[in-house]
């Protein structure tokens, strides 16, 4: 994607442990439809990827960009909205 500049990072490798998921979550919850973030950190991130999808069931897309063995980055997308603002479930 040409425009990565305009994606949220967030490099949990220089943010203290308390603060990481707080710092993580305030991000992905003010993601807009078709939003994307970017974590970078020193290990496998997945306990973060069953957080959100245990909080926020079926609202996010989880696609790794490079697995490790020194860095692990992941991309994060908030889904399309379908368009009705209702609570219907449609």
């Amino acid at each position: 994607m040409s425009n990565s500049e305009h994606i949220p990072l967030i490099d949990v490798r220089t943010i203290a442990p308390p603060e990481r998921h707080p710092r993580i979550f305030g991000v992905l919850t003010n993601l807009a439809p078709g939003g994307l973030m970017h974590i970078a950190s020193d290990h496998d991130p997945r306990p973060l990827h069953y957080q959100i999808e245990t909080r926020y069931p079926g609202e996010f897309q989880w696609q790794y960009l490079e697995q490790g063995p020194a860095v692990w980055r992941v991309e994060i997308q908030r889904h399309e909205s379908s368009g009705c603002d209702c609570a219907c479930g449609h």
